[in-house]
Formats: structure tokens, C-alpha cells, sequence
């Protein structure tokens, strides 16, 4: 979730990333209601896929970072914020993760095109979003198909920035076998209360959605069924990070290059903070819980830092670091 989707600014970031031309690649088969239908190799340790979903009802774009070979190594999923790039992750694009990931003995998989979406089952289709079933895809379709195309131990962890840690989250709770480690950068993962519900409404509503589509009327159960802070059993004994800024203005975000397009430096730092600032609150509350319930977790907060891609990048190592010894 970036600036740019609640006052239409954005802090744009890119980084310039290495890979070469893209490379056609034979494609094996693939487990019912997944299907390869492209595979390119993008770099040395970079390979993007087309991944026709049945439960998306179309083609998913996915990279996958890998060291290549089958020999079985560990999964971390990675998802992308409320602005999710289309085609390829933000992770990739903007968050360093292609350099940061060379060369470690992991599968890093970035699915694209979840903008707005929280990484859920929609119960309806809408207008703005349609019904994706991200769930059903990233739990049940895609696991199978990592492991045959570039192998896998079978352990995996699940990790986000802003909505996508809330869905790192619910996915960890609604699937705990599947996962042996969660995170989340700057995100909320409690949803069912009334200020982290409004968070979660106007996301999708930047989007253009409506999340009455997504998990029903407010206080339903859906809203429930997604909502970590009540299933924290299912946490217990994973390897979890949480952590947030205080959405504080630090250096970094005065000397940070951004787009003249996106509004006055001003605005964008503004924007950046409020986001940054809500997100401590209910990372805090999560926290809070966590620890008055005995679950463990590492935690990753910072007394400066607003909702940037610049602060996003500095708290990956410490995020991996957390997470990689579950899954080796």
C-alpha cells in the first residue's frame, strides 16, 4: 500500500535491476488447475512465468528467483502492497529483491497483478478487482508448481509489505501447515476491529473495489475468518517477523529521488508518514497480542521511517534473517 493509492502521490523509486534478454524455455507439466504456459528466463537467478490459474480463471504472472537447479531448497512467497505492480512484482521493480536474493540457497516467488486485492478469496465478483481466488491460488495451485519446476523441501514462509504482511498473515492462520514462517513490513494485520476494518475498506477502495465484495458486511464472519489476531494458536511455533516505522521523517526521506509527476516532495513525505504512522499503530496492537497470548516473534519496528520503498529495502535482510532458518 504506497502513498500514491490515498492522495494520489507516490515516491517513485526504481531500481535499476540486472537481467538478460528474455529466453524461451520448455515448459513441463504442471498439476491440475495450474498450468505453465510460459517460462523466460529473465537473468542468471531470475526466471518469469505465465501461470494459468483455474481458481484465477487466467494467467497469473509469477517470478521466481531461484540458484538454480532442482536440488529441494525452501519457498518464501513474497507479496506486493495495494500497488502491486500488473506484470511483474514491486518487489522486483522497486525493492531490490532480484540482487538481495542472488545467490541464497531459497525459491523466491513474486506473484504480480494483486493490487487492492489482499491476497483472499473474493466472494463476488466486482467491478474494479473481479472475483480472484488468490487464496486457493497461492495455498493450493502454485506450491506444486514451484516444486516441480525448481524444486523444493517441502517448507515454506509467506511474507508482505503493507497489505500484503496482512495477507501474509491470514494466509499463515487460514493455512498453518503450509507455512513455517510469516512477516509482514508495515502492514495491519488485525482486520475485525473498527479502525483496522475502515484500513482495510479504503484500500480496496483506492483500487476501485468495494470489499463488501470481498468478505461481506461489516463484522461478518468472513471479515473474522481472516483475521490473524484471532487464530493465534495456528501462529504459535512459527518463525514470525512484524515490524513498522513510526512513520517519523528521517534523512532518507529528504534526499530520496522522487518523481516531479507525483505531486510537491512535500505532499509525497506527508502522505508517506500518515501511512507509515497507522501502520505502527496496528502493528503494535498485533504485537501487543502476540506477546499477552506467548507467541514469539522477532520484531522489526523503527522510531524513524514513513511507508517507503527506500525504508522497505533496509528491513528485508533483517525480515529474511528472521525467517530463512525455518525454511532451510
Amino acid at each position: 500500500m504506497t502513498p500514491r493509492r490515498f492522495v494520489s502521490i507516490l515516491a517513485a523509486c526504481t531500481l535499476a535491476l540486472g537481467g538478460g534478454a528474455a529466453a524461451a524455455a520448455p515448459v513441463e507439466a504442471a498439476p491440475p488447475g495450474a498450468q505453465v504456459l510460459k517460462k523466460a528466463q529473465r537473468g542468471l537467478h531470475r526466471v518469469d512465468l505465465k501461470v494459468k490459474s483455474e481458481a484465477m480463471g487466467g494467467v497469473v504472472p509469477v517470478t521466481v528467483l531461484s540458484s538454480g537447479g532442482t536440488a529441494p531448497r525452501g519457498t518464501l512467497y513474497l507479496l506486493d502492497g495495494a500497488d502491486g505492480g500488473e506484470t511483474v512484482s514491486d518487489w522486483i521493480t522497486k525493492g531490490g529483491a532480484q540482487s538481495f536474493f542472488a545467490g541464497k540457497n531459497v525459491n523466491v516467488v513474486l506473484p504480480a497483478g494483486g493490487a487492492g486485492s489482499f491476497y483472499t478469496n473474493w466472494m463476488r465478483k466486482d467491478s474494479a478487482i473481479g472475483k480472484p481466488q488468490w487464496e486457493t491460488f497461492l495455498t493450493k495451485e502454485l506450491p506444486p508448481v514451484i516444486a516441480e519446476q525448481f524444486g523444493s523441501n517441502g517448507r515454506n514462509a509467506i511474507m508482505g509489505l503493507s497489505m500484503g504482511g496482512q495477507a501474509a498473515f491470514a494466509l499463515a492462520a487460514r493455512n498453518p501447515e503450509l507455512y513455517r514462517g510469516v512477516g509482514s513490513l508495515s502492514g495491519c494485520p488485525p482486520v475485525s476491529n473498527p479502525a483496522n476494518e475502515a484500513y482495510v475498506r479504503t484500500t480496496v477502495a483506492k483500487s476501485g473495489g468495494d470489499a463488501n465484495n470481498m468478505w461481506g458486511p461489516t463484522g461478518g464472519k468472513r471479515w473474522r475468518a481472516n483475521d490473524p489476531a484471532l487464530k493465534l494458536d495456528a501462529l504459535r511455533g512459527k518463525a514470525i517477523y512484524l515490524g513498522s516505522g513510526t512513520g517519523a521523517v528521517g534523512p532518507l526521506d529528504l534526499t530520496v529521488k522522487r518523481d516531479p509527476k507525483e505531486g510537491p516532495a512535500d505532499a509525497q513525505i506527508a502522505a508517506g508518514s500518515a501511512l507509515e504512522a497507522a501502520a505502527y499503530r496496528c502493528s503494535l496492537e498485533f504485537a501487543t497480542k502476540l506477546t499477552s497470548e506467548g507467541v514469539a516473534f522477532t520484531p522489526g519496528f523503527r522510531v524513524i521511517g514513513t511507508h517507503s520503498w527506500v525504508y522497505w529495502q533496509r528491513d528485508l535482510p533483517e525480515a529474511w534473517n528472521a525467517l530463512a532458518p525455518s525454511i532451510s
